[in-house]
């Protein structure tokens, strides 16, 4: 078998159409409750067994004297080819937000591409949605029973910021029969389109942009281009003026050195201009792509932390 696509030291494309993935540095999955010496516990569950789709779950071990902590469904970046919850940068990044916005998170594992094309993994993700609020309405999971199911966030980086955005469409669709978003947190949002920006049109871009195209070429419905509505937003032509009216409050958080974005800015312009009532964009100024899962304990990731956080108590 030959290698027909690679990324290099994450996974190997075979002319068969076999997948090999190499994981780098991870905390393995476990059904068992475990502690962390940085103040939270955190657990694996299974979501839907059939496809499979897993979450891990993290609550601070010290809740102080709140009976309630808002919920916050995070889904992991990758290209939609890579990518996993037990990443140690992920790990860490959320178990120690988990802390600092005194939230539970609910960290979810969809199933990757290109073995499962796009809507698939927008799919998955909506039904740890529907699993959260059937969760809470019967009190099976004893750790979501602090759960305030009226203060529920969903967030997400790179290719998991793009899964939020479809996610909120269908939840603000669904709301009476599941949960209410109150808010997104896009982090370096991954969206792209036929037509290139003006960065990823320049030199020092071009090993970024071949990289993006391979992982948009094996996620995106095979024969369709990167004008599907799944990568350019623009193309999302079925919701409505009402559906944006009602959409919930967003902040895109972009970084200065990641060749994304612009593509972040253009996505929270396009919210404000399609009458989303709340948009901001925040910024860190010298800071690459997902910086907050390569250097979790950054003083930039802390940050980082803390402008979610407030986010979170806003609303």
């Amino acid at each position: 078998m030959s290698i027909v696509a690679e990324a290099p030291g994450f996974f190997q494309l075979f002319s068969d159409g076999s997948v090999k993935r190499f994981y780098p540095e991870s905390v393995p999955h476990s059904s068992e409750e475990s502690l962390s010496p940085n103040g939270f516990k955190f657990k694996d569950v299974t979501i839907d067994p059939s496809k499979p789709v897993t979450a891990r779950i993290f609550i601070p071990a010290d809740q102080g004297s709140k009976l309630k902590l808002p919920v916050l469904v995070y889904f992991h970046g990758g290209g939609f080819c890579i990518g996993s919850t037990t990443w140690l940068g992920y790990h860490h990044f959320l178990g120690d937000f988990c802390v600092k916005s005194q939230s539970i998170i609910v960290s979810v594992d969809y199933r990757l591409a290109p073995e499962n094309r796009l809507p698939i993994a927008y799919e998955d993700c909506y039904s740890s949605l529907e699993w959260l609020k059937q969760q809470v309405s019967y009190d099976s999971d004893p750790w979501l029973r602090a759960a305030d199911i009226s203060r529920i966030f969903l967030s997400g980086d790179s290719a998991g910021a793009n899964i939020t955005h479809q996610v909120a469409i269908r939840a603000s669709r669904n709301k009476d029969r599941h949960v209410s978003v109150k808010g997104l947190l896009m982090i370096h949002p991954y969206f792209g389109s036929e037509k290139r920006t003006a960065k990823e049109n320049c030199d020092d871009a071009v090993e970024d942009v071949k990289m993006n195209d391979l992982f948009w070429g094996l996620s995106i419905p095979e024969g369709l281009t990167r004008d599907y509505y799944g990568c350019n937003f623009e193309k999302q032509l079925d919701v409505s003026a009402a559906e944006w009216s009602a959409f919930p409050a967003v902040t895109v958080y972009v970084a200065g050195l990641d060749f994304l974005k612009e593509r972040g800015v253009m996505y929270g312009e396009f919210l404000a201009k399609k009458g989303v009532k709340e948009v901001a964009i925040v910024e860190a100024e010298n800071q690459p792509h997902i910086y907050h899962v390569f250097q979790p304990e950054s003083d930039a990731t802390r940050l980082l932390q803390s402008q979610m956080s407030k986010f979170i108590e806003s609303h």
